[in-house]
Formats: structure tokens, C-alpha cells, sequence
């Protein structure tokens, strides 16, 4: 494997759900390793527990640190940090479980920042594990802005037909849009233009949901959420030569994003968001943390506690997580 590569660290997500088998199958895809040289951070027991689930004979090597580990057909390189028990049940809330899972997180972003490596490509983790275990974040997107020091960041999610940016994410919907305003408004379009024109979007069409249904319908519809919150920062934005769109009605807004008329869409809240995402291509789907000071991506999927230790699981979109990484990364010939 070309060491021009870029190095993605990959966190094996809850050792109780779908992680393992994704992060495995994904590892030992023909075309994952011929765009990055991933080392994951987990445990290299479950990895192999999770191998022989599969039914995919790999090498599942524990290394010392990212320079340790080498590159071959096969073999799974894993930073192992050995905190399973080698009985954890599969498909059970466990506070063990979302401990570890955090810990591969904190790893994972102290090799980011630390610069040995390029990005970071997370399987899924449960959040009431994560609670359990004393970590009270409401998910990757957040726990990772924590790690790195980041005071605001947004989450993306791409799919071949259409990308999603959230303007707020995991909270109820009546504290989404009492926290919607212009300010977060202006800076999620920003983020999300800038992510675009850095995946090679030079100029990327935007359009911008409204809150209430029909957008409002002029004041029809809501208290004017609209008018208030959304389209002064809009007028910035277009002030500034951004060509962002708005508010729409969110369903005609994804319609239209569909055909391409559109090259991202930025939600108000997390639901408006992730529904027609997961009907567009749940199994293509990745989730992008954008305003971070490293590349992360992830699967759009948790940890399917209902299918976890069957062998089952479908990798694709832990493939494609990979694979957005590894394009959205800075490798060292670059």
C-alpha cells in the first residue's frame, strides 16, 4: 500500500452493536485499501470475535501506535486499547461498552490533532451506553467539538443524491427552534459552503429550509419564525456572494435537491434532516462533521443492537465513510 495514503484512524464504535462487524468488513474491502491506510482504535478481541462472525478470515494485528502499523491484504491493524471483557454480551445496553467506545474517540482525536493522522472515520456508538458510563454528550458530533476545543460545529450528511447540513441536531424540537437565529443560521451555511467548495464545489447552490410547514406560507403558518431567524441571514450571506436559497419548504426543498437543482441543503433541525436522507440512501450514507480542525466522517447508521453478533450487518456505508475520508483527508503527496 502507497504510503502517499492518507492514515484515517477508525474507532470501533460500541463493542455491543454493529460496530465491530462494520469496522471489519469495511477494513477488509478491496477498494478501502486501495484509498487510505486505516488503523483502528478498539479492541482487538472483539475485532476478531466480530471476524468470525463474518465469516472473513482476517490478521487482526495489535500495534503500539500508528507508526507501527503495516500494510497488507488481510490484515486489520488495531491501537488496542483492551477494555471488553471477552464476554460482553452482543446487542445489550452496556456502560462498559460506552466507556470504551468514548476512549477510542479520545484516541482517535489526540492522533488527529497530534497530526499522525489524516482524519478520523467513526462506527457507530450508542448514546445511552455513552450516558451510562458518565460521558454525557448527545453523540460523536459533539463529543469530538469537546476533544478538539471546538466551540461550534455542524453535522453534514452526504449521500450520492443529495447533502444535508443540520442547523441543530440532538435536542427536542421545541429547544431547536427556540435556539434557531440568524447568528447560527448564517455560520451552518458558511461551514456547509466552505465543506463543499472543499470537496471541489466551487460554487455551491444552497438552499436554506424553513421552519414551519410551507415555510411559513407568508405568516400563515407559525409566529413568524421565518422572517426572524432565517432570511436576515440569508440576505448576509447572498450579500456576500454565497448563493444560498431560502427559507423553502422543506419538502419541496429535498424534492429539488433530488433532481439537483441544489448541491446542499441546510436543515433546521435534526429530524428535517434525517428522514428523507435515510429514504435517499441510508446505505450510502455518511455523516461529516464540518468546523472541526480534523477531518471526521461516519457512518448514518447506530449500532443495531436488534442484528449486532449475527453477521448480517450491511458495511457499505462504513465503506463509503472510509471512502469520504480518504478523499476529504490530506494525504502527505498532496
Amino acid at each position: 500500500m502507497s504510503t502517499a495514503l492518507p492514515l484515517i484512524a477508525v474507532t470501533m464504535g460500541d463493542g455491543a452493536g454493529v460496530g465491530p462487524e462494520v469496522t471489519v468488513g469495511a477494513l477488509l474491502d478491496d477498494g478501502t485499501a486501495a484509498r487510505c491506510r486505516p488503523v483502528v482504535v478498539g479492541d482487538a478481541a472483539r475485532l476478531r470475535q466480530a471476524a468470525e462472525i463474518l465469516g472473513r478470515p482476517a490478521e487482526v494485528v495489535a500495534v503500539e501506535s500508528v507508526a507501527d502499523a503495516v500494510f497488507a491484504p488481510g490484515r486489520v491493524n488495531v491501537i488496542d486499547l483492551g477494555l471488553l471483557p471477552a464476554d460482553l454480551p452482543w446487542g445489550e445496553v452496556s456502560a462498559v461498552a460506552g466507556d470504551a467506545a468514548y476512549h477510542y474517540v479520545r484516541v482517535a482525536g489526540e492522533l488527529a490533532t497530534a497530526g499522525q493522522v489524516h482524519g478520523i472515520c467513526t462506527a457507530p456508538l450508542n448514546k445511552e451506553a455513552l450516558h451510562s458510563a458518565g460521558h454525557l454528550f448527545p453523540g460523536h458530533t459533539e463529543l469530538l467539538a469537546h476533544l478538539t476545543g471546538t466551540d461550534e460545529v455542524s453535522m453534514m450528511l452526504s449521500t450520492p443524491k443529495v447533502k444535508v447540513v443540520h442547523v441543530t441536531t440532538h435536542i427536542g424540537l421545541v429547544d431547536a427552534v427556540a435556539r434557531i437565529e440568524p447568528g447560527l443560521v448564517e455560520r451552518t451555511v458558511r461551514r456547509g459552503h466552505r465543506a463543499m467548495v472543499g470537496s471541489g464545489v466551487a460554487e455551491p447552490r444552497i438552499g436554506v429550509c424553513g421552519i414551519n410547514p410551507h415555510a411559513g406560507e407568508n405568516g400563515l403558518f407559525g409566529h413568524g419564525e421565518e422572517e426572524e431567524k432565517i432570511v436576515p441571514a440569508i440576505a448576509a450571506l447572498r450579500a456576500e456572494g454565497i448563493d444560498a436559497h431560502g427559507p423553502l419548504p422543506a419538502d419541496t426543498a429535498f424534492f429539488l435537491a433530488g433532481r439537483g437543482d441544489y448541491d446542499l441543503i441546510v436543515a433546521m433541525y435534526h429530524d428535517q434532516g434525517h428522514a428523507p436522507v435515510k429514504v435517499l440512501g441510508i446505505k450510502a450514507g455518511v455523516n461529516i462533521t464540518v468546523g472541526l480542525p480534523v477531518i471526521r466522517t461516519s457512518v448514518d447508521h447506530g449500532t443495531a443492537f436488534d442484528i449486532a453478533g449475527k453477521g448480517v450487518v450491511e458495511v457499505g456505508s462504513m465503506i463509503e465513510a472510509l471512502r469520504q475520508a480518504a478523499e476529504l483527508a490530506s494525504a502527505p503527496a498532496v
